[in-house]
């Protein structure tokens, strides 16, 4: 499955993924990541800062769902695929790591990258979307702004 432009640029705007993976015991489990882009055209990779639940269930069962979404657009997408984990021993680290690690800047450790290969992707749509389609993105940001009680930073 491609990751195209639309995919990529909900990456770059979201500020937290959330990770679904299967525990041991077959529950699902979620988990908030900081760390995380497009790798390639395939793939998602998310920085292991303190994942050892996550890194865990993914050993036991490889398949995991991510979701990201843009607050004040509400929009967003899921992708669901195999994971893939790459450990600081493996000789392809270094450069898997290198833009999670960028984006830490030095504040987290990544100690590992969990890379998803993207199966399927969704566009996820908040509620808003059905219940108003005659509202611009605009009239939406505005309103997420309102609710947020936050302002857009000026020429940003």
């Amino acid at each position: 499955m491609h990751l195209n432009d639309a995919v990529r640029l909900d990456i770059d705007r979201a500020v937290l993924c959330w990770l679904a993976t299967v525990d041991p015991d077959g529950y699902p489990s979620v988990s908030p990541k900081e760390l995380f882009c497009a790798y390639d055209n395939q793939s998602i990779i998310i920085a292991d800062v303190a994942s050892r639940g996550t890194m865990r269930n993914l050993t036991t069962y490889p398949k995991a769902c991510v979701s990201f979404v843009d607050i004040f657009r509400q929009k967003g997408f899921k992708i669901m695929g195999q994971a893939t984990l790459i450990s600081e021993s493996d000789e392809n680290f270094k450069t898997m790591a290198q833009p999670l690690v960028e984006r830490a800047g030095g504040a987290y450790p990544v100690r590992g990258v969990i890379q998803i290969a993207a199966e399927k992707i969704q566009r996820i749509w908040a509620p808003s979307f059905h219940l108003f389609p005659e509202m611009s993105e605009a009239e939406r940001m505005a309103e997420a702004y309102r609710t947020y009680g936050v302002r857009p930073i000026e020429g940003g």
